[in-house]
């Protein structure tokens, strides 16, 4: 089944000969090269692009082993044009070329050239092309299939297909897999022969298991603040295991670089500024964050954490976890300093949302207990508080959006209700 993503194909489309190498980035198997081979290249033809006016060449393909070196590359992409109109370079892989850079640099000035690459090497596309091609790429972040995408292709019912998404997420190649078992098979097989083998050769760890194992806490620990030094006491309390933070922290800059992992900073709502001490880590992928921990933990909360985070990225906000410091005194009179935390900041240019998660309200004083960290702050940026069920979106008296997890992921403007 072919699902639009739409979202991706309007950012393809409005970058569109804009001087500028496109840069498909995002972990593997999210989709990347389908979107560029099948869905934007039917949109060029269908927009009367002339075939011939549109050059691929996908480098992991072993007949095209020979273009692994840029001049071959470059020799064979220029034989391809003849005539000055626009001609598309569609390329796959790019990583594998011997060179790639100067590759890229040359194809830039051929005018007549509109230029696209994917890659999938642990860290080729987060810093290196982006380092290299600073002010010459305009970079487009395609991530695992969203609820709403992930439904588009289910045949069941809204809640249905979210118990299914909790638990193995939204990589496009589990779409046509039905059994429950085969899908959590292909998890497991992917995240180590796939994921960490390519950070673990990239980089020549020589310790897998130590970092597997990191890995697995950074999994255990959705919704918690980490920070290097935590994450060492804790291999050193638990595991056993004498790991320093400089090296925990190299490797969670790998697992970032990969795209397995995303941070979200803590920000002092109050006093304007980041804390760089406490940081939440989330997995890029609901399914392959589950499959590092062998489908063993499973509660929602966090996972519905994890996921609003996800959509929140797809929408394209900046996101950062909220901090807010109280003053209050006690039955003494005596000075009690309480921190509250907001769950996200989603910040578009000017504009800051504040959301708290909550999978279920069970009480008044639960309900109390999440509406607090919004209602002391003293702003007029947007509050919601989304809720792990399908109820319709409202306003309570203190002007906060309330609204369930499935109306919230179904509706790219959700949040404007």
């Amino acid at each position: 089944m072919k699902i639009e993503r739409n979202l991706y194909l309007k950012q393809l489309i409005g970058s569109r000969q804009n001087g500028l190498i496109k840069v498909v980035a995002g972990m593997r198997r999210s989709g990347k090269s389908y979107l560029l081979f099948n869905i934007f290249k039917d949109y060029l033809l269908s927009t009367d692009v002339d075939r011939e006016h549109i050059i691929e060449i996908v480098f992991d393909d072993i007949s095209n082993m020979g273009m692994r070196n840029a001049e071959a590359a470059y020799y064979f992409i220029k034989g391809r044009i003849h005539d000055e109109g626009i001609y598309y370079v569609l390329l796959d892989e790019v990583q594998l070329v011997k060179g790639f850079e100067e590759l890229l640099n040359s194809l830039l000035h051929i005018n007549n050239l509109d230029v696209y690459v994917t890659g999938s090497n642990s860290r080729f596309l987060a810093k290196d092309i982006i380092t290299e091609f600073r002010g010459r790429s305009y970079n487009i972040y395609v991530y695992p299939l969203s609820f709403s995408e992930f439904y588009s292709a289910y045949d069941g019912s809204h809640q249905e297909a979210l118990d299914v998404y909790y638990e193995t997420g939204g990589l496009p190649g589990l779409v046509n897999m039905h059994e429950e078992q085969e899908r959590k098979q292909y998890l497991s097989d992917l995240w180590k022969s796939v994921y960490v083998r390519d950070i673990l050769e990239r980089h020549r760890i020589k310790n897998e298991s130590e970092f597997e194992e990191l890995l697995r806490v950074i999994a255990s620990a959705i919704g918690s603040s980490l920070n290097p030094l935590k994450l060492s006491n804790t291999f050193q309390s638990l595991k056993k295991v004498n790991i320093s933070s400089a090296t925990i922290t190299k490797y969670i800059s790998y697992m970032e670089d990969a795209f397995i992992i995303k941070k979200a900073a803590r920000w002092d709502i109050k006093g304007k500024k980041h804390i760089n001490s406490l940081s939440k880590y989330y997995f890029s992928d609901l399914g392959v964050r589950n499959a590092v921990v062998n489908f063993a933990q499973s509660e929602r909360t966090h996972l519905m954490e994890n996921l609003i985070y996800n959509e929140l990225l797809v929408r394209r906000y900046q996101v950062n976890v909220g901090q807010v410091d109280l003053r209050t005194t006690d039955a003494e009179n005596k000075t009690i300093r309480k921190r509250l935390e907001v769950d996200f900041i989603a910040t578009e240019g000017s504009k800051n949302i504040f959301i708290q998660s909550a999978y279920h309200i069970a009480d008044d004083d639960k309900m109390n207990q999440e509406l607090r960290p919004l209602l002391n702050i003293k702003n007029s940026y947007k509050k919601v508080l989304i809720t792990g069920d399908s109820s319709r979106p409202w306003y309570d008296d203190n002007g906060i959006l309330h609204i369930g997890l499935i109306p919230f992921l179904l509706d790219s403007q959700s949040l404007d209700f």
